[in-house]
């Protein structure tokens, strides 16, 4: 039976961010017994000529003792470091094994964390969402729409907190106003990027804000933020590539459980949805 179009571009959507084939032609990166990433050939034998801590056999294994040290290493192989250190663990609920910056993540394929919140207002004429518009500066995406606030966990940190802090950072959110948002789900993607592997953790937040409230960008990472009516975002999502493409993954989960989406539809687009919660 054929889709209609729109479903089929949702569809695509969810797609287009499970990319990754694992292992596929990488190498599993581990810290002693456990696997935390994926590192292509070409990377894993510049890994182990950086340090005589890492090993090359069918994987590359770093020894445990020199993960404080996986930066150095890292930058000595040529990655290019951020600044911002996250967690390395083998699960998103595992044991912290280390930290890695932000700019190495791709290169090792380790699992990145990150929180997204959808901001709400409920107006008489219906439901509608704050959309920010990426700065034109940005490293990635440049330009995209994206939900109002959205970033990565940094290491030691929890999302919620990081929700808190990048509420503040991006939009000038009040923080007693942000700690009211509400957990909604959690999806996870293997996704190939001109950065690298991606193989991100979103959580992500709904926040139903009052109508006077208007964020202000505060930080640079976004030009501008508009209030839209929610049947628009889901018209530019099912029609165009507007939007950053993990945003698309929550604005999807967002549709199906405010109704915009229903019945069969609603339900193929859940079991995609499933396999990245």
């Amino acid at each position: 039976m054929a889709l209609d179009p729109g479903i089929e571009k949702l569809l695509f959507h969810i797609r287009a961010c499970e990319t990754a084939c694992l292992p596929g032609e990488r190498l599993g990166f581990w810290i002693g017994s456990r696997q935390v990433g994926y590192v292509r050939p070409e990377f894993a034998a510049k890994l182990a000529g950086a340090s005589r801590d890492v090993a090359l056999t069918d994987r590359v294994t770093l020894a445990p003792e020199a993960a404080p040290s996986l930066n150095q290493i890292a930058e000595a192989a040529g990655c290019r470091l951020r600044g911002e250190d996250f967690d390395m663990r083998e699960v998103v609920d595992g044991p912290v094994l280390g930290v890695l910056d932000r700019g190495a993540l791709p290169d090792f394929g380790v699992i990145g964390v990150g929180v997204h919140l959808n901001g709400l207002v409920r107006r008489p004429d219906g439901w509608h969402l704050w959309i920010g518009k990426r700065a034109a500066d940005k490293k990635l995406d440049p330009g995209k729409l994206d939900n109002l606030v959205g970033g990565g966990v940094a290491a030691g940190h929890t999302p919620f907190e990081t929700l808190l802090k990048e509420g503040a950072e991006e939009a000038m959110l009040p923080q007693a106003l942000t700690a009211k948002a509400e957990l909604k789900g959690r999806f996870s993607y293997n996704m190939e990027r001109p950065e690298g592997l991606r193989r991100d953790v979103l959580y992500v937040y709904d926040l139903v804000l009052p109508e006077e409230f208007v964020p202000h960008p505060a930080d640079g990472e976004v030009e501008a933020f508009s209030l839209w009516p929610l049947v628009q975002v889901f018209q530019s999502v099912r029609d165009t590539d507007a939007f950053k493409f993990n945003v698309n993954l929550v604005l999807i989960d967002l549709f199906i459980r405010f109704g915009l989406v229903q019945g069969l539809d609603a339900a193929m687009l859940r079991e995609e949805l499933g396999g990245k919660v």
